[in-house]
């Protein structure tokens, strides 16, 4: 059956976190006028569709991500006046934007849960979670993603509530229809301003299991991990199909899930091509591997085998029956090229263009995180006071306060895998703070802005920028790569990956070295026809590679330290 051609599927995402990207009044924060600054730089990259993080009022307790009201913007990020002005903006220079939606939790300073704590009897109780206590303490014993109990008590009313994240991100109850129908009616108020779609913060975590049972304890978290009882509730897909019918269909929307807890088979059941639920999802799995004894934090290597098996699964149990979404960074990740690449001065361009030819080439709709396209790193520091993420901070007063690792080991984790990583202001060019902010940054910027900025690359024709400007205008003339189908190969080598895509008859392979080394390829009864040299990261294109009908195939030469290679059949 042929592929649905759609307008999301063949779309190039790009993310922006407005704190960071551009500051236009001095304040060291960015803000929804110096992303209208910036448009003309991503409408040259080749981006279609602007993911635009949390602009909505917020006291920030978790950057944005804890809303105190929906159809208000942060005096931080401008007014509505500008918010418009963005959105007529974008449009008109033939972009789409995606807002941010986030809907399993508030702010505790919202409205409905101001109300909602002020008695057992007031009509907002139940858009909240509350419990009673058991056995004087908790209803149970599930941890906070952000370390910590997941539960507060309120002295006022003498209940608990529900927080997954921070006490002062209160779990919406999803169970009470009163608060689905203002929130559909806040999606559609959105709708009518003419945005073009919705990304969904934790939509897996809306409904909860009804029995709240303890969860179990491990890497050495005195709290149980509930993570079970809160992804893939028994009605979340209910929910969401009545989303869906109140609200999505009624609009031409890109609609993304950030799946927490979300494997293939769930994949299907949330963004299948008919489950009339999202379009598609994101997953976690390929940057969650190997994992150590406390769990994220660690700095181990990335098991390339381990990678290629799970980017693998995905591409082919989706086949047909679902869509994609490609990425390697976002605001809670670190940096791609420091934790999958090669960060180091010789082979920081080469391995960041590999990546991208890697995930790129695949079946999928790409998403690009700000400064990604410009190889941006890993910030590298020995000081706490350089992260401002309460999971960073949190986490550091645990493990380090509490004796379990010493000051350089967290900070040896935390410069792997913090989030705050990827939250360093967008490094444009090499005048004070990158070009970000002529003021204090409230983040600050990593140093290296002065070798890795954009004013240098969109001037050099062998820079990331200009390696992702043309790997992005191929994908968008390819029915091939947008549409065709995947085949992993030699998926036990530790240092190579390579897969062959395939589209009414024609035929593509992408080879990836994931080492420094320089790397042998032979691949043997697979490949049956000549190919054209398209796409490489050294910049050599052209070169002709033929091979006998029934005899071992062996790549023009070998891959050389981070050598990313895509050939085409000749036709």
């Amino acid at each position: 059956m042929k592929e649905e051609r759609t307008w999301w599927k063949e779309s190039v995402v790009y993310q922006i976190y407005p704190r960071s990207f551009q500051d236009s009044n001095g304040d060291g924060i960015g803000d929804l006028n110096g992303i209208r600054r910036r448009l003309d730089y991503l409408k040259d990259l080749g981006v279609d569709v602007i993911w635009l993080s949390p602009v909505y009022q917020s006291p920030n307790d978790d950057n944005g991500y804890d809303i105190s009201d929906y159809q208000a913007i942060m005096e931080e990020f401008g007014t509505m006046e500008d918010f418009d002005a963005l959105l007529s903006e974008i449009h008109q220079k033939g972009m789409k934007l995606v807002m941010d939606l986030v809907v399993n939790h508030t702010s505790d300073e919202h409205p409905w849960f101001q109300e909602s704590r002020l008695g057992r009897e007031n009509p907002y109780r139940d858009y909240y979670i509350w419990k009673e206590p058991v056995n004087g303490g908790p209803p149970n014993n599930w941890a906070s993603r952000f370390r910590g109990p997941a539960w507060e008590y309120d002295d006022s009313t003498g209940m608990y509530y529900l927080h997954i994240y921070s006490k002062k991100q209160p779990d919406l109850n999803w169970e009470n229809p009163k608060l689905r129908r203002e929130i559909y009616d806040m999606m559609a108020w959105w709708g009518r301003k003419g945005i073009d779609g919705f990304r969904m913060d934790v939509i897996s975590m809306l409904s909860k299991a009804p029995a709240y049972p303890d969860g179990e304890c491990k890497d050495g978290n005195p709290y149980g991990d509930g993570q079970p009882y809160y992804t893939n509730g028994p009605r979340i897909h209910e929910f969401l199909k009545e989303m869906n019918r109140e609200v999505l269909s009624k609009f031409d929307w890109m609609t993304v899930g950030e799946g927490v807890g979300v494997g293939t088979k769930e994949a299907l059941e949330y963004a299948g091509f008919q489950s009339h639920e999202l379009n598609m999802m994101f997953h976690f799995e390929h940057m969650e591997l190997n994992p150590g004894p406390y769990g994220k934090w660690n700095n181990n290597p990335a098991d390339l085998i381990q990678l290629k098996e799970v980017l693998s699964r995905w591409q082919t149990e989706l086949e047909g029956r679902a869509w994609n979404s490609l990425f390697w960074e976002n605001h809670d990740y670190p940096r791609a090229v420091s934790r999958f690449g090669n960060d180091s001065p010789q082979y920081r361009e080469l391995s960041a263009k590999m990546l991208a030819v890697c995930l790129y080439m695949m079946k999928g709709t790409p998403y690009i995180y700000q400064g990604q396209e410009l190889g941006m790193t890993n910030l590298h520091t020995d000081s706490l006071e350089d992260f401002r993420d309460i999971e960073i901070h949190n986490v550091y007063r645990e493990m380090v306060g509490g004796g379990r690792l010493s000051h350089e080991e967290m900070m040896t984790y935390i410069n792997h895998t913090g989030r705050d990583n990827a939250r360093t202001p967008m490094q444009w060019d090499d005048s004070a703070n990158g070009g970000f902010s002529d003021g204090d940054p409230w983040i600050k910027a990593n140093p290296n802005y002065r070798e890795i900025n954009a004013a240098e690359q969109m001037e050099r024709d062998t820079s990331v920028y200009a390696f992702y400007k043309k790997l992005l205008a191929m994908r968008r003339s390819s029915e091939l790569i947008q549409y065709g189908t995947y085949r992993l190969l030699l998926p036990e080598s530790p240092s190579l990956f390579l897969y062959e895509r395939e589209w009414e008859g024609r035929h593509m392979l992408v080879a990836c070295n994931f080492t420094a080394e320089e790397q042998k390829v032979t691949i043997s009864g697979i490949w049956k026809y000549k190919g054209k040299l398209v796409l490489d990261n050294y910049g050599e294109i052209g070169q002709d590679w033929d091979r006998e009908p029934e005899g071992p195939a062996s790549l023009p030469g070998s891959l050389r330290p981070y050598e990313a290679a895509v050939w085409l059949e000749d036709q």
